[in-house]
Order: C-alpha cells, then structure tokens, then sequence
C-alpha cells in the first residue's frame, strides 16, 4: 500500500501544479493579452485531460488513505473549495462576460486554487491561517 500511495500522491501533486499553471497561462493569455489560443480545443482537450487525472488520483487517494470528504473536515474544506475554483475557473475563461469580471474572476481562482493547496499541505481546514 505505501507504493500505491507515493506513486498517486506523487501523481496527484504533478497534477496539481500542471493544472494551476495551464489554467494561469490560459487566464493571463486570454484575458490580459487577448490570445485566442487558451480557448482552442486542443486546448481545452489537454486541460480535462489533467484536471481528469488529477480528480481520478485524489478519488484514489481517499480510497487508499481511507479519508473521505464529509468524514474529514479538511477533506470536505477541499471538495467545496474545488466547486468554488471550477465556477471561477469558467467565469474567468467566458468570453462572452466583460474583461473586467473575467479578471476579477481569474484572481479569485488563483486565490481559491492556492488556499487549496494549504489546506491540502497542512491538512487542516483553516490550511495557512491553522497557525
């Protein structure tokens, strides 16, 4: 089991910084140079592509480390933040909305997407502010 779980830990974290950084490239891309790219399919293709292997290795991950959402507070911190980051996540990449609230937008995911990433690193709801 302690192979199983380096390997999708390992996994989950690459998954991590791939998806934050490709999702940060397309926002700052699409919303502050006006590139057309981050909105092509391959694009798109590649981002459900990573973001697809990063919910499959954390569902592993809760499975092999018996730690569930709604059973485990920050667990449940994490899983609601997600939602939070994905409905960002589309507001910053509508084209049809005004810059301006694509960028506000995008900021709060970013915001959203690195609280995660503490709650995760000290497995605690609060995650930075859990002192």
């Amino acid at each position: 089991m302690d192979g199983m779980y380096i390997g999708l830990r390992h996994l989950h974290m690459t998954t991590v910084v791939l998806s934050g950084v490709f999702f940060l490239l397309r926002a700052v891309a699409f919303n502050a140079a006006g590139a057309g790219w981050p909105k092509a399919r391959p694009v798109r293709m590649a981002s459900y592509a990573i973001d697809t292997l990063l919910l499959v290795s954390a569902i592993a991950l809760t499975v092999v480390t018996a730690q569930y959402p709604l059973a485990d507070a920050w667990l449940t911190v994490k899983v609601a933040l997600l939602i939070v980051y994905i409905g960002l996540g589309v507001v910053a990449l509508r084209p049809a909305l005004k810059k301006p609230v694509r960028l506000g937008a995008s900021a709060a995911a970013v915001l959203v997407f690195a609280f995660i990433v503490t709650v995760a690193r000290a497995h605690h709801p609060l995650g930075v502010f859990a002192g």
